[in-house]
């Protein structure tokens, strides 16, 4: 009786052992491998076609395999992606889209070569932030740091399109609302009557900043959990990441131009009147910008620049998106984009992009002519700018010029 008894209690300590080693085994070994075969989709899904069989090799089963099988039951089928379906937006999207879908034109065989001027030009701009990165002599905040130690919600810049396996990382002020637009005709998040929209201009500009639009790394952790920075690191290594940038300076004077000397009720309560208290003798500013503007009391550029660079800026917050320096935005130390874009050169280079993408008879980038600020404006605006002010806001926005070559302005810094 005892030795039965004794037999029995090993049976059950035993199968214990064995779910506590597979949970184990999942844990540190199943991640990796399901997010190893998640495909890239270069292109649209065609619906009904079987899978091609795959060349025939000697394999023995394995737990792994098991781990697949069980995984496989709860992908939506030919995506690899875990089954997340977002809530139907009944406004623009129809119960019968399916019936209604066009698929899109097969891609173009391109015969001519890309200019070998435009690929040399990315490649000095891939190598020289590789280069600027591996300085030691280049000091800026999080510089050194892994992917893995960046904060979930510092990665709300890079947009993801799984369908054309592409990453985005938008920067404000940068033509980021047309380039958003592209994005959302390419993973087909819009739908109009059932129909993915396909005209990028067609889309309103409430919902091109709308952040349900698009599909985030921040993101990630809601609908993937713990396995979401094992996705991440794949998709980055897989998909093709692009970001587009602009002289930092212009930058910043196209950001003033647009939140301040313009009617925005939410940028004039945040921002503009605390420069007014702090910097404009306006201890009482008005309440509204509409009472602000007739009384003609808005913050001029130089008090803008104050602001930048006043520490108690970012002791209260970080600084907004459209002024944030763009490697707290894109990491690009962290990422290794394979294209880079300047807003200088734009239609050269989003020709270039989506020739690469393969997705240019698909979209084609919105040319924009509304409002440009030009760079030779510089001296203009930075004029009513101590020469001191000017170099502290270099140095706060050195990182950028270094990475992404744009030349140290002499002419405002020596004056």
């Amino acid at each position: 009786m005892g030795t039965s008894r004794m037999f029995r209690i090993f049976i059950v300590l035993g199968s214990l052992f064995m779910i506590l080693l597979i949970i184990i085994y999942w844990d540190d070994v199943g991640a990796s491998h399901l997010y190893l075969h998640t495909p890239v989709s270069p292109g649209p899904k065609i619906p009904h076609h079987p899978p091609q069989p795959r060349p025939h090799t000697t394999r023995t089963p394995s737990f792994l395999s098991d781990i697949d099988a069980f995984v496989n039951q709860f992908l939506e089928p030919g995506t690899g992606e875990p089954t997340d379906t977002a809530p139907a937006d009944m406004s623009n999207q129809s119960e019968k889209a399916e019936e209604r879908y066009i698929p899109r034109r097969e891609w173009k065989i391109h015969l001519t070569p890309l200019a070998a001027e435009l690929r040399e030009r990315q490649e000095q701009r891939r190598r020289l932030l590789q280069e600027m990165c591996a300085n030691d002599s280049i000091v800026f905040p999080g510089k050194n740091r892994s992917f893995d130690d960046i904060p979930n919600k510092e990665l709300d810049h890079l947009i993801v399109d799984d369908r054309h396996g592409i990453i985005y990382c938008y920067v404000p002020k940068v033509a980021c609302s047309n380039w958003k637009r592209i994005m959302i005709v390419l993973s087909e998040s819009m739908l109009l009557e059932g129909v993915p929209q396909r005209d990028p201009l067609a889309i309103p500009r409430d919902l091109v900043h709308n952040s349900s639009m698009h599909f985030t790394f921040n993101k990630f952790w809601k609908r993937y959990g713990k396995f979401a920075k094992h996705l991440m690191k794949v998709k980055l290594k897989k998909y093709t990441k692009f970001l587009f940038v602009r002289d930092p300076f212009v930058r910043l004077i196209s950001a003033y131009r647009n939140k301040f000397e313009m009617h925005n009720e939410d940028f004039y309560r945040r921002f503009a009147q605390v420069m007014l208290r702090r910097y404009a003798n306006q201890p009482t500013p008005p309440s509204s910008v509409d009472k602000a503007f007739a009384l003609g009391i808005h913050p001029s550029f130089s008090h803008f620049i104050q602001y930048l660079l006043d520490p108690l800026t970012e002791k209260e917050m970080p600084f907004n998106e459209h002024w944030r320096q763009v490697y707290r935005l894109c990491h690009p130390c962290q990422i290794q984009y394979d294209f880079v874009g300047h807003l200088e050169t734009a239609e050269e280079d989003a020709e270039h992009l989506l020739r690469l993408l393969r997705v240019d008879n698909v979209v084609e980038f919105p040319t924009s002519h509304r409002n440009l600020t030009a760079s030779s404006w510089e001296s203009d605006w930075f004029s009513t700018v101590p020469v001191e002010a000017r170099r502290e806001l270099y140095k706060l926005y050195e990182p950028d010029f270094k990475l992404f070559g744009y030349n140290r302005p002499d002419s405002l810094l020596n004056e």
